[in-house]
């Protein structure tokens, strides 16, 4: 269960709608010859990756979920949060790697700076004279 001021960024759930129209359309097919059976096995793990996958992010970490597990990589480890060529959000690490994040665009990279607790760069020069 997240706490409230974890942001998550999730994967549109129509893929999970999809996926269980899919599973519903296998069934004949499955039914069919017992070796056909692993068929219903592909639009499951779709289902699963659906409901799973994603970016949750607070002030202490990014979880980067999988369909089999999840990794935590501490804001200290972060050196950098970029876009790649296809608008997915990327995080450059301290060791030189860099991660792809699930569920997150170029456009939720303020929300997901906004999830760490500290101001945005600039975000002081942008805003209006009191």
């Amino acid at each position: 269960m997240s706490k409230p001021d974890t942001v998550r960024f999730r994967y549109n759930q129509a893929i999970l709608v999809a996926a269980i129209i899919a599973f519903v359309g296998a069934l004949p097919l499955a039914n069919a010859r017992d070796y056909l059976l692993p068929v219903l096995l592909v639009p499951l793990a779709v289902a699963v990756w659906a409901w799973r996958a994603g970016t949750d992010a607070d002030a202490r970490e990014l979880r980067v979920r999988a369909l089999a597990g999840q990794r935590r990589i501490g804001w200290e480890q972060v050196l950098e949060l970029t876009t790649d060529q296809r608008g997915r959000a990327v995080a450059r690490l301290d060791d030189g790697r860099q991660v792809t994040l699930p569920a997150v665009r170029g456009a939720d990279l303020p929300r997901l700076v906004a999830a760490t607790g500290q101001p945005l760069p600039g975000a002081a020069a942008d805003a209006p004279p009191q």
